[in-house]
């Protein structure tokens, strides 16, 4: 290499450092940022602080920072991740344990931007690379809001992460690889309730953090968006909203969708788990057209499947197997999801046909039938039924074949179970 190509590639490595160090000091530096004029006020009307509380609701700001019968806002919860244990933050306006000295702008740049009010650069558990898409509007609504919620003094928790993933000078290239900021902005050859929804379902709703799969520094593929995966520590698979074989709800009518997200259930499918919170916390209190749009977005979504579904599997059954299965669905399952599956929806979803039950993961079907669970209580299903769980009553190899014959029997597509996968989650229940 001659002299002067080494002295330009210096060069050059002396220009992307020193931008790599002009934006750690934008970071570092927050009355940098340019007021706005229009920012919310101290004072803020009764509207927009109502329209904040709905908004922060549509976020599902509450299930995270608020700990067990703790005070809501307050944070004081560890959130588990694979990296170590992130301690959520306080959030009410208390001036020395919460936000009470931030400002609107302040607030807006830790949304738009994952950068908190002293510079610090936050770690992605916050979902700002979806809140980057809300408005400035909108962010100053919640702003509002939180600015009026009871001040809680609780001194926030330092995270409790392993080695190196304690130092936040790595987040440069995570950001680099996996954050890309800006507002949502309509796309025109769409409609109003699709823009509504999109706007809705990337940004406040944050719905790719679990329905996209994460790799092992963290981060999820843009182009991967919505395809499903293992929620990190929670042993959940949130499925694919956009394959047929799995959630896609290309199929499905709009209503069952907005059911399924407002209400918790529908005759298509009923939501457990980490859906059922989100239904619990956030989704139900969204007004109708809200949730309509999001179905509408959420419909139109890309289905990746080109190929038919494969036929019924139950041929690699073992006989065996398949009568235990057969034989335990009937004790147990038969009175409430009827001997050929059909179900008695809304409240006994159907078995047969249905795609939770038979896509590549079966965790949450061996799950259900281990821990049991109730689809949430909302306004507009007070009173859910709910399904008991059977880890008690059943040993591994039973847990294997009925969910077994329930993923092949009356036609269904999905693959046998394994007992050791039935122990895998067993050994995950709460003593």
């Amino acid at each position: 290499m001659t002299r002067a190509r080494l002295a330009l590639r210096m060069l050059l490595a002396v220009v992307v450092l020193a931008l790599i160090a002009a934006g750690v000091v934008y970071w570092m530096h927050p009355g940098m940022l340019p007021s706005n004029p229009n920012a919310a006020a101290p004072n803020a009307t009764t509207q927009v602080i109502t329209r904040g509380e709905y908004l922060a609701r549509a976020g599902d700001c509450v299930a995270c920072h608020t700990a067990p019968n703790g005070k809501a806002f307050a944070g004081g919860r560890p959130m588990p991740t694979p990296f170590g244990a992130l301690w959520v933050p306080n959030i009410t306006p208390d001036d020395e344990t919460g936000i009470g000295k931030w400002t609107s702008d302040e607030f807006y740049r830790m949304l738009h931007t994952g950068v908190s009010r002293d510079g610090t650069l936050l770690y992605p558990a916050m979902p700002f690379a979806s809140y980057t898409k809300v408005t400035r509007a909108d962010s100053d609504a919640i702003y509002a809001y939180l600015m009026s919620v009871t001040p809680v003094k609780q001194p926030n928790h330092p995270h409790e992460l392993k080695f190196p993933f304690n130092n936040r000078d790595l987040l440069i290239g995570w950001r680099t690889l996996y954050f890309k900021e800006g507002e949502y902005q309509p796309n025109p050859k769409q409609s109003a309730d699709w823009n509504r929804g999109a706007y809705l379902v990337q940004g406040l709703g944050h719905c790719a953090m679990c329905h996209t799969a994460i790799n092992a520094l963290g981060g999820s593929s843009e182009s991967k968006a919505f395809e499903g995966g293992m929620i990190p520590n929670q042993n959940w698979y949130a499925p694919s909203l956009t394959s047929n074989r799995e959630a896609g709800l290309g199929n499905w009518e709009i209503q069952d969708i907005a059911d399924l997200l407002q209400v918790g259930v529908s005759h298509r499918g009923t939501t457990y788990g980490p859906m059922a919170e989100v239904v619990y916390n956030s989704l139900q209190y969204l007004s109708d057209d809200d949730v309509r749009a999001m179905a509408v977005y959420l419909k139109a979504l890309p289905q990746r499947d080109s190929e038919p579904p494969p036929t019924s599997q139950a041929r690699m059954v073992q006989p065996q197997v398949m009568e235990t299965g057969r034989k335990v669905y009937a004790a147990q399952c038969s009175m409430c999801h009827g001997d050929e599956g059909k179900g008695h929806a809304p409240a006994y979803p159907p078995l047969a046909g249905n795609q939770s039950i038979t896509m590549s993961s079966p965790v949450n079907a061996i799950r259900m039938v281990l821990n049991g669970g109730y689809p949430p209580g909302t306004r507009k299903n007070a009173r859910p039924h709910g399904m008991p769980p059977f880890s008690h009553i059943l040993n591994d190899e039973e847990v294997a074949a009925v969910v077994t014959y329930i993923r092949v029997a009356w036609g269904n597509s999905g693959t046998p179970v394994a007992p050791s996968q039935a122990n895998e989650l067993r050994k995950l229940l709460p003593e």
